[in-house]
C-alpha cells in the first residue's frame, strides 16, 4: 500500500467512525431504564420536554456519555503512546500497571478525604492530579527498570506486570483500612464504573483532554521515527531521550486523568491502537485519531451494553470491555510471531 491510499483509506475510517459515534451516542441517549425516542428528545432540547425528560437527559446522561467518549479517547491514545514509545503492540496503560498506579493514588486520595472529613480529597478536580502522580510514578519506574543500554519489548511488559500485580496488593492492604462504605465505593470505581457522572466530572476531565489530545497529535512524526532503529532518529535530529520521556508523561497524564473519573476500564488501550494499526497502517500521524475515535467508539457502546443489558441495574462499563478485551488479548497472543510492532 502507497503513501496516497493509505491516506484515501485513513479518510474513510475516520469518517466512518465518526459517523458510528454519532449513531451510538444517539441511541445511547434514548435507551435506558426510561426511554426516550428521538422525538422526545428533539423536543427535550428545544425547550418543551417534561422535567423528567430534561432530568434523564441533561443530568444523567449526557454527561456519562461525554466521559465516556473521553475516557475511550484519552485511554486509547495513551495505549497507542505506549506501543510507539516501546515498539511493542501489548503494551497498554492497564497491562503494564499504569492504570493501576493512578488507581492506587486515586484511592490514597479517598481514603485520605474519608480520614480528613474533608470534602478537599474528593474533589473532582483534585483525583485527576493524585491519579496522574500515580500513573506517572509507576510509569517512571517501569521505564527505568526496564532499561539496560535500551528499551526490550518483553522486559517491559515483564517490569509492567510486575508492577502491575504490586500496585494490585498495595490497593487491596488500603482498601482494608477504609470502613466499609468507602471500601465498596472503592471497589465499585476500580471495577470501570465510569462513577463520575456528574457535569463538574466533565468539567475536570475536559482541560486534561484538550489539551494533551492536539499535543499527542503533534508528537505523530517523532513516533514514527522512534520505529526506526536507535541511530536513524538521531540522525534526523531528534532528541531521543527527551522524546521518550515527553511521549512517557503524555501517556501517564492521559492514562491517570481518565482513570480518575471512569475507574479501572483495562484493554481500550490495547485493543483501540491494535485495531487502528490493522485499519490504517502504522503511520502514526493516521493512526493516533483513528486510535481516539474507536477509543470512544468502543467505549460509548460498552457503556450502552451495560446499562441496558440488565437494567435498570448497570453492569460496569470496565467489566463490558473486559468480556471484548480479555478473548481478542488471547487471539492477538496465539497469533502472534514475536513482539514486535509489526507482528
Amino acid at each position: 500500500m502507497d503513501w496516497k491510499e493509505a491516506l484515501v483509506r485513513s479518510k474513510i475510517w475516520l469518517i466512518l467512525f465518526s459517523f458510528l459515534i454519532l449513531v451510538t451516542f444517539v441511541l445511547s441517549l434514548s435507551t435506558g431504564a426510561l426511554p426516550i425516542t428521538i422525538k422526545e428528545m428533539l423536543v427535550t432540547f428545544s425547550g418543551a420536554g417534561t422535567a423528567q425528560q430534561e432530568l434523564v437527559l441533561y443530568q444523567l446522561r449526557l454527561p456519562r456519555m461525554i466521559i465516556a467518549m473521553l475516557i475511550g479517547a484519552g485511554l486509547a491514545l495513551s495505549g497507542a503512546i505506549l506501543q510507539g514509545l516501546s515498539r511493542n503492540s501489548l503494551a497498554d496503560p492497564g497491562i503494564l500497571g499504569i492504570n493501576a498506579g493512578a488507581g492506587l493514588a486515586a484511592v490514597f486520595c479517598i481514603y485520605l478525604f474519608s480520614k480528613a472529613n474533608s470534602t478537599l480529597f474528593s474533589s473532582p478536580f483534585l483525583l485527576p492530579v493524585f491519579a496522574f502522580i500515580g500513573a506517572l510514578i509507576i510509569a517512571l519506574l517501569i521505564y527505568s527498570f526496564s532499561w539496560k543500554g535500551g528499551i526490550e519489548p518483553g522486559r517491559l511488559l515483564l517490569m509492567g506486570l510486575g508492577f502491575n500485580a504490586l500496585c494490585g496488593a498495595l490497593l487491596i492492604i488500603l482498601q482494608l483500612k477504609m470502613d466499609p462504605k468507602d471500601f465498596q465505593q472503592a471497589t465499585i470505581w476500580l471495577t470501570g464504573s465510569i462513577w463520575g457522572t456528574q457535569w463538574p466530572y466533565v468539567w475536570a476531565l475536559l482541560p486534561w483532554i484538550v489539551l494533551l489530545i492536539p499535543i499527542s497529535f503533534l508528537k505523530a512524526r517523532s513516533m514514527n521515527l522512534l520505529q526506526f532503529s536507535e541511530t536513524v532518529p538521531h540522525v534526523l535530529g531528534l532528541k531521543v531521550e527527551s522524546e521518550r520521556r515527553i511521549l512517557l508523561v503524555l501517556s501517564a497524564a492521559l492514562a491517570g486523568s481518565c482513570v480518575a473519573v471512569g475507574g479501572g476500564i483495562a484493554f481500550i488501550g490495547l485493543l483501540a491502537p491494535h485495531l487502528a494499526r490493522r485499519l490504517c497502517g502504522a503511520n502514526f500521524f493516521s493512526l493516533l485519531p483513528l486510535s481516539a475515535l474507536i477509543g470512544s467508539f468502543l467505549l460509548l457502546v460498552a457503556d450502552m451494553i451495560g446499562k441496558n443489558l440488565l437494567a435498570p441495574a448497570d453492569i460496569p462499563v470496565g467489566i463490558v470491555i473486559s468480556v471484548i478485551g480479555a478473548p481478542y488479548l488471547i487471539y492477538m497472543l496465539l497469533t502472534r510471531k514475536g513482539v514486535g510492532m509489526n507482528n
